[in-house]
């Protein structure tokens, strides 16, 4: 999110390097990361550090896999929500091309609606996705911050209309959760909810990926408290059982929270934001970690 704006093009490019390094495959960008810290007022830097990084390195882009969004670029500088591209099929046309100029590569490996647009028919959003997959400008698609009744229907209607459709749902999922019912500061985060991973669990093609993982670093780090939304009896409870495995296996409280996100049923897609070379070490690290049942169940138990 953060290359291009707050992480410069060296240091941008130094992660890049790192995360090839240690058999990274996924990279998860967006077409308007960073409008709201660029002086532009409009997004796209973080797609445009990626494609020079993937210019300057000939076979690179066979190694790694790239998926990027559609919907909150403002086409206004500086006026959003109001100017956010939306999903008609048009913007989903036109922005998959500029993404695809930016990071200098022919296709997309998975595409995502950033956000429901309920002005546009969901019909012609999935139209123009199952366009993009057909004109081989993306190889797969997904639904970010969306409801799991949206996507269902939007899978419906793809069937029927014989185009692909959405195969990823990406959402905001940690270990520890807000305060029920609370309605988050960052308005346009949707939380996975019991349903969505129900949904999840139960459709034999539909990866669950989700952001805010590590909770900008709650879980290590004692300048970074948990924002008062999380400030429930719950919390607690989890946070003192997530010390407990933590002292039992070795690792940190965000290796934890991976290896509990990656091993459970369903599975996981944990999307991590660094900024500093040992913040990717310990993602990769985790990746190593195993929990044993008992370990698992105190874990979910805990609430």
């Amino acid at each position: 999110m953060d290359f291009g704006t707050r992480l410069d093009h060296d240091t941008s490019t130094a992660l890049l390097d790192r995360f090839v390094e240690r058999g990274g495959r996924w990279i998860d960008t967006a077409n308007c990361y960073s409008f709201w810290m660029d002086p532009s007022g409009v997004g796209g830097q973080s797609e445009a550090v990626i494609g020079r990084w993937l210019a300057a390195r000939p076979g690179v882009r066979d190694r790694v896999l790239i998926s990027t969004k559609v919907r909150q670029q403002p086409t206004v500088p500086g006026r959003w929500p109001e100017s956010a591209e939306g999903l008609s099929a048009p913007a989903v046309r036109s922005a998959v091309r500029e993404s695809l100029r930016r990071l200098g590569t022919e296709w997309i490996d998975l595409y995502w609606a950033h956000a429901e647009d309920r002005d546009v028919p969901l019909e012609e959003t999935v139209g123009a996705f199952g366009e993009v997959v057909s004109e081989g400008l993306a190889r797969r698609l997904g639904a970010s911050n969306h409801t799991a009744w949206r996507v269902e229907r939007g899978r419906a209607l793809a069937r029927a209309a014989g185009v692909a459709g959405w195969t990823a749902l990406q959402l905001r999922h940690s270990y520890v959760q807000p305060r029920p019912g609370v309605v988050l500061p960052e308005s346009g985060h949707q939380l996975a909810t019991a349903e969505s991973l129900d949904y999840a669990r139960s459709e034999p093609d539909m990866e669950l990926w989700a952001y805010s993982s590590l909770l900008w670093g709650s879980y290590t780090r004692s300048d970074r408290p948990l924002p008062e939304h999380y400030d429930h009896p719950g919390t607690a409870r989890r946070l003192a059982v997530l010390g407990e495995v933590a002292a039992e296996t070795g690792a940190t409280a965000n290796q934890v929270v991976l290896a509990w996100l990656t091993g459970g049923d369903p599975a996981v897609v944990p999307i991590i934001g660094v900024s500093r070379t040992e913040q990717l070490d310990e993602a990769f690290d985790a990746m190593e970690l195993r929990l044993d049942e008992g370990q698992r169940r105190r874990l979910d138990e805990a609430a």
